[in-house]
């Protein structure tokens, strides 16, 4: 099972850009979107799911912003729209499809853009923290894609000293992606790939992407039993339809 998580920055921006022949050749069996930017009737849904894309959105209430979305090949079982948490749900970003084997969700964790959004992004951490346990309790096999706004480690982003004290690389946010992980989940990219300078995000700003001075922000967490179903992970860094990049997971179930 070929699973991909995306950060497209705006749904509609991408396919302008080619979004569109590149996932008819990749061809994900799920791909998780986020920051579709859009509502589902605003985007025109028959050029995925002519490709044989089944096509689930979940938009925030605020027109043009946030939003996620899961493109899969197979019809699932069962879709999960939100978390159920009024105030994270109303920013459209939590979507999750069940499987017969495996349940995929996509996330789009907040970013800590000043002091108020900063408050937000910690509440929404340790809210989403405690859905997901309660959840892997039920749902044993869980593959959380997304972006998650956060480095994990110095190895994950480019200028660790000089970003120390900035939002996505602070402290307390690298502590947290500790704990969610923690011995029920793993990182399948660095499960597999221990090399340094890969990254799934680029400021738009100081050519940071030419020069590779990017973040590695963007994750497929698998829960842990599904670790010996790990085949390969990678990042898709040479894909340009936004500030982010395709990062990818197979899975042998």
């Amino acid at each position: 099972m070929k699973i991909i998580t995306y950060n497209v920055n705006g749904i509609r921006a991408a396919i302008k850009k080619g979004f569109v022949d590149w996932l008819n050749i990749e061809s994900p069996d799920v791909i998780c979107i986020q920051e579709t930017k859009a509502n589902k009737d605003q985007v025109d849904c028959s050029l995925i799911e002519d490709l044989g894309y089944k096509t689930y959105w979940f938009s925030a209430q605020k027109k043009g912003y946030s939003g996620v979305a899961i493109f899969s090949k197979e019809e699932p079982n069962h879709i999960e729209y939100g978390s159920g948490i009024d105030y994270m749900d109303f920013e459209g970003r939590i979507l999750r499809l069940d499987f017969d084997k495996v349940s995929i969700m996509s996330l789009y964790l907040p970013s800590g853009t000043n002091l108020d959004r900063l408050e937000f992004k910690f509440g929404f951490m340790n809210d989403f923290k405690d859905y997901i346990y309660a959840l892997n309790k039920k749902i044993h096999n869980l593959v959380i894609c997304g972006d998650y706004n956060i480095c994990h480690k110095p190895i994950d982003i480019h200028d660790p000293i000089r970003n120390k004290n900035v939002s996505g690389f602070l402290p307390e946010e690298r502590a947290w992606l500790d704990s969610f992980i923690g011995n029920n989940f793993i990182d399948s990219f660095r499960f597999v790939n221990q090399s340094p300078h890969q990254y799934s995000w680029w400021s738009y700003r100081a050519n940071s992407r030419a020069n590779n001075k990017g973040w590695r922000i963007d994750y497929n967490i698998v829960s842990k039993p599904l670790e010996d179903k790990i085949q390969s992970a990678s990042i898709l860094n040479d894909i340009y339809h936004s500030d982010h990049c395709p990062v990818k997971l197979n899975l042998n179930i």
